[in-house]
Formats: C-alpha cells, structure tokens, sequence
C-alpha cells in the first residue's frame, strides 16, 4: 500500500519547484521508463501494477487504484518511476544544435527533442523562459528521446553572443531553405508559438531562413515542432548515414 506522504511527494513533483528542489521528475509508461533507464538516468523509485516487475527495495507493487492518485495520466499506464534529473553538461561547441527562444507549449517542446534525438542532434540550447523539459507533458511527449538528448537552459542571448558557429534562424521573411545548404556545425534558432523570435535575438542571427509557402496564403505560420522537423530533415540532407 502506498502511503499518503508518498503520493503527495510524487503528485508534487508536477510543480517545477520541487523537481527543482529534489532534482527528480516523473515518467510513465513501460516505454518510456525502459528507454529513460536504457539512456542511463538514474531510477530513483519503481511503482507497478505487475508484481513480476518488483525485484528491488526501490521497486513497488500498486494497486490500479493506487497507481491512478499518483498518475498525471487521465488513465494511468502500468508503470511509474521517478527518475534523478541528471546533471548539467557543458554544452558542445560542434556539431548541429537547436536553439528554442520562449518556447512555451510542452508539446512542442517534447516533439522537438523527439525530432532531435531522430535527426542525430545530441543537445538543445533553451532560453530560461521555454518551458522545463522535465514537466510530466514533455517527459510524455519526448516518448524517452530526452535520455539521448541534453538539454541546456541559458541566457541564449549571451550564449549565441560567444559562439563562433554560424546563426542560423527561421523567419517568414527569409531565404528560403530549399536554395542553399545548411552548414552541420551551426545553430538553429526557433522562435516563440505566438511571437517568432525576439528582436534581441534576431539581431544576432547570421542568416535569416525559410520554409516557403506553397498552399493558401491566409495560412499564416507553421507550428513550431513542425517548422523545426523540415529543417532538420534539411540540414541533414547531404549528411551521409
């Protein structure tokens, strides 16, 4: 039986003050739980329907009923695991890597490490005003891609200020993406749902891209995860597998 001090720990750990405060985050699913543990995060507890599944001290049989109070699912999903959030690396100054400006939808955000876990990129810069990756809708929606993925949350100002790699961003006045190749050492930048990218930040923007519209012109903008999807597809073009 579960106590009542601990489904009130767990159902705390929605609030991102205190992951931030125990440095834990909550995952759901059988999936998503193997591949976050295959990624190499550490398990902080285990809480199952499956008594086969309880083989450690940190492991727990629950009742469906039980798993339900604990679950921020509409219906909870045979397992739960806490999980440590891992350590802050240093970001990498090579390779390909996404750069999100006030990114607010946790979907979105979710969809986006999904995407760069697929297209081969191993870190996302976030300015401090995305929304957390470590929310139970992103860790929901990263579909345990965010093991493979760093994500960084930096004051993206400064940050693109000391970066040597050419800037790359998407606008819906720029040139279109289709026309030229994307260097693999560069930085994408995607702006806010609402908003685009901010005038601090486009002032440091190298080069100004676009994805070019070919259907009904009241169409006014494309979603940000789908907008970053055909990028990524295009900067890795003429990558060899």
């Amino acid at each position: 039986m579960i106590s009542k001090n601990k489904i009130k720990f767990i159902t705390g750990l929605k609030q991102k003050k205190y992951r931030e405060k125990h440095g834990l985050f909550v995952a759901e699913g059988p999936k998503i739980i193997s591949e976050l543990k295959e990624g190499g995060l550490q398990l902080h507890s285990f809480y199952t329907i499956d008594e086969k599944e309880v083989f450690d001290e940190n492991h727990f049989y629950v009742t469906q009923a039980e798993l339900q109070k604990i679950s921020f699912l509409k219906t909870a999903n045979m397992s739960l695991a806490v999980f440590k959030i891992p350590e802050i690396k240093q970001i990498e100054s090579t390779g390909l890597t996404v750069v999100l400006d006030a990114v607010r939808d946790p979907g979105n955000l979710g969809t986006i490490i999904r995407l760069c876990d697929w297209f081969g990129v191993s870190q996302l810069v976030c300015s401090t005003d995305t929304t957390d990756c470590y929310s139970p809708k992103v860790v929901q929606a990263t579909m345990g891609s965010m093991a493979r993925v760093a994500v960084h949350y930096v004051d993206i100002e400064n940050y693109l200020k000391t970066t040597s790699l050419p800037i790359y961003g998407a606008f819906m006045d720029g040139k279109s993406v289709y026309s030229k190749q994307l260097r693999q050492d560069a930085l994408i930048v995607m702006g806010n749902e609402a908003n685009g990218i901010s005038k601090p930040i486009e002032e440091l923007i190298s080069e100004k891209i676009t994805i070019p519209q070919f259907g009904h012109q009241t169409t006014e903008s494309l979603n940000v995860a789908t907008a970053t999807a055909i990028l990524l597809s295009e900067a890795r073009r003429f990558t060899e597998m």
